[in-house]
């Protein structure tokens, strides 16, 4: 009786903390990578409240779903673009330092 009060607890849980989360943690945990996790997502969206702005985050989560995205914008030749694009590898170092295990 224990288990199942434990499982439905734990999924309560974990759907509020999405829903709270920033939308590097949604972009992550809904990808079909086998190396995310809720510490390594949870980590990427803590290094990303650092680095980016909310726009720039809802940009870089569009590369979870496509990662077209990311190198059209990285061979862009816009003032934009190239701006986004150092802010973005800035987090990309960070969060290879701090997320990494």
């Amino acid at each position: 009786m224990k288990k199942p009060i434990i499982a439905a607890t734990a999924a309560v849980i974990l759907t509020a903390s999405a829903a709270q989360a920033g939308p590097i943690t949604r972009a992550c945990l809904s990808s079909d990578r086998q190396a995310r996790s809720i510490a390594l997502c949870g980590c990427l969206q803590q290094v990303a409240d650092q680095t980016l702005s909310n726009r720039d985050q809802r940009t870089a989560a569009k590369f979870f779903r496509e990662p077209q995205m990311a190198q059209d914008i990285k061979m862009s030749k816009t003032p934009r673009d190239d701006q986004f694009w150092d802010r973005y590898k800035v987090f990309g170092a960070t969060a290879t330092r701090f997320c990494s295990s």
